[in-house]
């Protein structure tokens, strides 16, 4: 994990995507390529949702955040806007400077071009939020312990974070509901992805899912306490983590 990474333009799929989305309200496929899961695309509508088009853990993390925001991987900023409209104090940051150059456009009125693991944005917040798959900009299990502690950086007094994620568990699971898992392999939720917009291609990239007993037990050891907010329709959840 390179803490100071940020994309440059003529690698950023996603912001390329998001620009061209906001600037002619259509988008060509976003597509999204993985050694775990055949070619799939991302909806580029979906990365604009209003909060009444949002997945109820979502709503649920943007009706808990409070005091000073921090919105991780803002993307088009749709988390963000919907926190100002509800008069909150908030902070968007993300790697891909299409997306904050659009962010901007649509009046988030406080971004910047960032890696949440650069310990020169020395900002302190109230609630650190990360949402859609946000355990992702994690990237595998081994990163936790710096994660953590960027995080006790980072957070205020009776400060949390809220995060959201899933259990890929079930796309192991037989037909007799059993889990048929290789635990001699690496953890199952440590994900490769790759992005491609027209002729932008991204460089290949670590995803973390992992689920609540595992990120339960991580927090403990790095002195969080992991609490389940609320389970989703398809093996996910938004937790909240404070220190202990």
């Amino acid at each position: 994990m390179n803490p100071t990474t940020v994309l440059q333009a003529k690698s950023d799929p996603m912001g390329q995507a998001i620009s061209d989305f906001y600037t002619m309200g259509k988008a060509a496929r976003l597509r999204v390529f993985s050694s775990l899961f055949e070619e799939d695309e991302i909806p580029v509508s979906q990365l604009f949702r209003t909060i009444e088009e949002m997945p109820v853990l979502e709503q649920e993390a943007l009706k808990m955040a409070k005091g000073r925001i921090l919105d991780v991987g803002a993307g088009s900023g749709c988390h963000t806007l919907a926190l100002q409209d509800m008069g909150k104090d908030v902070v968007a940051i993300d790697i891909s400077p299409l997306s904050v150059e659009t962010m901007k456009k649509r009046g988030v009125r406080a971004c910047c071009l960032s890696n949440l693991f650069d310990e020169r944005f020395g900002e302190t917040f109230d609630t650190i939020l990360m949402l859609m798959n946000g355990s992702g900009i994690v990237g595998r299990l081994d990163n936790l312990p710096q994660f953590f502690k960027r995080m006790k950086q980072m957070l205020r007094p009776n400060g949390r974070i809220l995060m959201d994620s899933s259990d890929l568990r079930y796309i192991f699971e037989e037909e007799d509901g059993s889990f048929l898992v290789n635990l001699a392999d690496k953890y199952y939720g440590e994900v490769d992805f790759r992005m491609q917009y027209k002729g932008v291609r991204g460089d290949s990239f670590d995803w973390l899912y992992i689920d609540f007993e595992t990120l339960s037990y991580h927090a403990g050891l790095n002195g969080f306490q992991a609490s389940l907010v609320r389970m989703g329709m398809h093996y996910d959840y938004l937790a909240e983590l404070t220190l202990l």
